[in-house]
C-alpha cells in the first residue's frame, strides 16, 4: 500500500509539471500580442540560460579532465620490489556465468604478490563450485574462497576485507575483467600518503548492440569524464564497484562499507573524503564490465544507482549548508547531487518545455537549431573524450542519438527514481542478467 501511494504521488508530481506547462502555453496563446512577445522573449532567455549552464558544465568538465589527463603518469612506474602486496576482494551472488572470466583475469595480472578472496554471498546457482576450482596458487595470486549467508554486496565486501591480510585492498565486481597492468598503475598513485583510494577506469566489454555501444560512450563521456575532472582536485566522489584500490588504514578508519544504501561505493567514497582522505582517479587502471543488454535491465540498474546516491547524500544532508572546513567533501556532494538529481530533472523539463513552446509558437526552426547545436557539442565532447582514452572512434557517431534519446531516457528514469526516493518508497534488489561474453580456461 505504501509503495502504491508513493508511485501515485510521483506520477502526480510529473502530471502537475506537464499540466502546468500546457496551461501556461495555452494561456500565452490567448494573451494579447504584447504579452505573447514578452513571453517569447522570456522563453528565449530561459533557453539561453539552459544552454549556458550546459556549455559551462561541459567546458568545466573537459578543461579539468584535460588537466588531469595532462599530468597523469608523472610519478613513473614503480619497480616490482617497491610494490606492496594487495588483497583482492571479489563478492559474488549468483555469478556462475561470469565469475570464471573475472578470476582468470586476476591470474594474469602483472603484479608480484596478491591474494584473492572470493566471497560467495549465499549464491543459489553454481557460483561456489565454479569459484572453488580456483583455490590455490595461480600466477602470482593465492586464491581463497569464503562463504556466508546472503546479506548483500556491502556485507560481502566487509567479510572479504576482514578475511584478507595485505595493506592494500582492491575491490571489484564478479563480472569484471582487469587489464594486466591495472594494479600496477593504480598503486603508483599511493606515492602520496594522504591518498586513501584510487578510482579506476570502467569500460563496457559487451559491445556490438546499439544499447551497449551507447553505454560504452556514456561510460567514457558521462562517467569517466567527470571522474577524471574530479581526480584533478583529488575529490572523486564515487570509487566504482568494478575497480577500486584502497589503503587498508583508510578503510578501517571509516569502518568499511555501510549496508544501508543501494550505492555502497558512493557511500564509502563520501565517508573517506569526509575523514580527510584524498580520492584520486587513474585512467590506466582499467576494468571491463558487462553492461545491461536490454532496456528493462538498464532501467533497473540506473534506478538503483540514483536511489543509492540519494540515500548516501541524505545521510549527510547537513554538509550542503557547510562548505567549510570540509570543502572537498562539500564540493563532491554538491557535484554528486547536481548530476544525480538537479541536472536530470532540469534536462527533462527543459526538453519538454522548449519543444512544446517552439511547436505551439511556430518556432520549429529554433528547435532545429537547438538540436543541431547540442548534437555538435556532443560530437565534439565524444571525440575529445574517446581520444583521451585512446578508444575506438567508431563510438563517436553514436553521439548523434546520445543526447536526445539515450541521455534523455536515462534522465527520465533518474527523475522518477528521485521522486520515489523523496516519497521513501520500498525497493527491492534486482540483479542485472549476465551473458558471459567471453569463455576462459585455466
Amino acid at each position: 500500500m505504501r509503495r502504491r501511494r508513493g508511485i501515485l504521488a510521483s506520477l502526480l508530481v510529473v502530471e502537475v509539471m506537464v499540466v502546468a506547462t500546457i496551461v501556461f502555453i495555452l494561456w500565452a496563446l490567448r494573451s494579447p500580442p504584447a504579452v505573447q512577445a514578452f513571453l517569447v522573449r522570456l522563453v528565449m532567455v530561459s533557453l539561453l540560460i539552459f544552454l549556458a549552464i550546459l556549455f559551462i558544465r561541459y567546458f568545466a568538465l573537459l578543461w579539468f579532465a584535460y588537466l588531469g589527463h595532462a599530468e597523469r603518469n608523472v610519478f613513473g612506474e614503480a619497480k616490482a620490489g617497491e610494490l606492496p602486496p594487495i588483497s583482492i576482494i571479489v563478492p559474488a551472488y549468483n555469478e556462475a556465468t561470469v565469475i570464471e572470466g573475472a578470476l582468470a583475469s586476476l591470474a594474469g595480472l602483472d603484479y608480484p604478490e596478491l591474494e584473492v578472496v572470493v566471497v560467495d554471498d549465499g549464491s543459489l546457482d553454481e557460483t561456489l563450485s565454479v569459484a572453488a576450482q580456483w583455490e590455490g596458487r595461480h600466477g602470482s595470486a593465492d586464491f581463497r574462497i569464503v562463504t556466508k549467508g546472503n546479506g548483500g554486496k556491502a556485507a560481502a565486501l566487509n567479510t572479504g576485507i576482514a578475511a584478507s591480510k595485505h595493506p592494500f585492498i582492491f575491490c571489484m565486481d564478479a563480472d569484471s575483467r582487469l587489464e594486466p597492468q591495472t594494479l600496477r598503475k593504480a598503486m603508483q598513485q599511493f606515492h602520496d600518503p594522504s591518498v586513501g583510494a584510487v578510482a579506476g577506469n570502467v569500460k563496457v566489454q559487451n559491445r556490438g548492440r546499439v544499447i551497449t555501444n551507447l553505454q560504452a560512450l556514456e561510460y567514457i563521456e558521462g562517467l569517466n569524464l567527470p571522474r577524471r575532472a574530479q581526480g584533478f582536485i583529488a575529490a572523486v566522489n564515487i570509487v566504482p564497484g568494478p575497480v577500486g584500490l584502497f589503503r587498508r588504514e583508510a578503510l578501517e578508519e571509516v569502518g568499511g562499507y555501510d549496508t544501508d544504501t543501494f550505492a555502497e561505493d558512493a557511500d564509502l567514497t563520501l565517508k573517506m573524503v569526509a575523514a580527510g582522505w584524498k580520492v584520486v582517479y587513474e585512467d590506466t587502471a582499467i576494468a571491463w564490465t558487462e553492461a545491461p543488454e536490454n532496456w528493462l535491465d538498464l532501467v533497473q540498474q540506473r534506478y538503483r544507482w540514483t536511489r543509492g546516491i540519494l540515500q548516501s547524500l541524505k545521510k549527510r544532508k547537513g554538509l550542503f549548508i557547510r562548505p567549510f572546513p570540509d570543502f572537498p567533501l562539500w564540493l563532491s556532494a554538491m557535484e554528486m547531487g547536481f548530476e544525480a538529481v538537479i541536472w536530470p530533472i532540469l534536462n527533462v523539463y527543459a526538453h519538454l518545455f522548449f519543444a512544446l513552446v517552439a511547436l505551439l509558437f511556430g518556432a520549429g526552426e529554433l528547435l532545429l537549431y537547438w538540436w543541431v547545436l547540442l548534437t555538435l557539442l556532443d560530437l565534439v565532447a565524444a571525440f575529445l573524450t574517446v581520444s583521451m582514452e585512446e578508444e575506438s572512434l567508431s563510438l563517436v557517431p553514436f553521439a548523434l542519438i546520445y543526447r536526445f534519446f539515450f541521455i534523455l531516457f536515462l534522465d527520465v528514469v533518474k527523475t522518477f527514481a528521485a521522486l520515489e526516493e523523496l516519497f521513501n518508497l520500498g525497493m527491492g534488489w534486482e540483479k542485472v542478467r549476465r551473458v558471459a561474453t567471453t569463455q576462459v580456461t585455466h
